[in-house]
């Protein structure tokens, strides 16, 4: 898009993602709008207790809790990598900051509305406001279709027509479940790390938890500290299991899950067997993109979104429409800043 014609951008998304889109397209002299379904920015980085009300996330009509976070969730990055790489994520001296190399989840979000109010953003933002459908017209110009609960009875539709859309709203919603061969019948409790917050309603039970990434490394050491037994399910572990976790006395290391029963039993394909009450999926996220109407042409196969160009650009769509923050196990910060550029 040209500096010398400005557009009107529709920025979907306050996350980390979308702040940096909207920073370097108001930089170009475009007339941005970001939409932000949340009442405050910073996307998966706002920590709430809610969870969604199905705790394994797969009803559609559940009511869904955009955060992901868990209560002690610290950053697995130094934060000198952290940050948007002409912003600095570095230690302040204001009051209630957290000055540690490997900050909490509270450090990010205060560090991107650093970012929002030192740059302008915070009065581009529409929060409270959801996007429900975005679609091109003949015109060439996309619709994009929003509501806002102005209370509890009272919500506003609005429709309107831009240039451009960028679409930044994050991929820790949506979760991902893992398919467990008799699990129809498995009586036990099911719950994706969506919906995990802190240890307490895990005390004194068993617990399996499918994974082996981040999260299910800080969830099941986290929950071993009250829980009566932890198991982990690997599909990376391939030989010398079922075998104890170093420094722990009740965490197991188990191979992949290769069936449940009705007797509340988990088999694992190492021959183990435990008696289980609470399943974990820390099995990832799916992405999602419900207003999204480009008949067909952009799609989500096997957990893939294409066709696009960089990652970036829908090549029938382009420039004007981009999809922002999409690859994962990245820097999503040097991630957002390198394709908002």
């Amino acid at each position: 898009m040209s500096q010398n014609s400005p557009k009107n951008v529709a920025v979907i998304g306050a996350g980390p993602a979308g702040l940096v889109a909207a920073r370097e397209l108001k930089r170009e002299g475009h007339i941005v709008v970001v939409f932000e379904r949340e009442n405050q920015l910073g996307g998966t980085w706002i920590y709430t207790p809610h969870t969604d009300s199905d705790p394994i996330g797969i009803d559609p009509n559940r009511r869904i809790v955009h955060s992901s976070l868990y209560s002690s969730l610290r950053v697995n990055l130094p934060r000198e990598v952290m940050g948007f790489r002409d912003y600095p994520f570095v230690a302040t001296k204001k009051p209630n900051r957290d000055p540690r190399r490997y900050p909490g989840h509270r450090e990010v979000l205060d560090y991107l509305n650093d970012f929002a109010s030192d740059f302008g953003l915070i009065e581009l933002v529409r929060f409270g406001t959801e996007v429900g459908y975005v679609g091109l017209l003949e015109n060439g110009k996309w619709k994009v279709s929003s509501r806002k609960s102005e209370n509890d009875d009272h919500v506003v539709f609005v429709n309107e027509e831009y240039d451009a859309v960028v679409i930044c709203n994050g991929r820790f919603t949506e979760p991902q479940i893992a398919d467990i061969p008799g699990i129809e019948v498995w009586p036990g409790k099911q719950i994706h790390s969506h919906n995990y917050r802190v240890p307490e309603p895990f005390r004194d039970q068993v617990i399996v938890v499918i994974g082996a990434a981040t999260s299910a490394s800080d969830i099941s050491r986290e929950i071993a500290e009250v829980a009566k037994e932890v198991h982990i399910s690997s599909r990376s572990a391939l030989s010398g299991t079922p075998k104890k976790v170093h420094g722990y006395e009740n965490l197991w290391l188990h191979s992949m899950i290769e069936a449940v029963g009705i007797d509340g039993g988990v088999n694992f394909h190492d021959g183990s067997k435990v008696h289980a009450d609470i399943i974990i999926y820390c099995t990832g996220y799916k992405y999602h993109f419900p207003f999204l109407e480009t008949n067909g042409i952009v799609t989500v196969d096997d957990n893939r979104v294409g066709p696009l160009y960089k990652h970036i650009f829908p090549p029938a769509f382009a420039p004007s429409l981009s999809f922002v923050g999409m690859p994962w196990k990245v820097n999503e910060m040097v991630l957002g800043i390198g394709m908002s550029i």
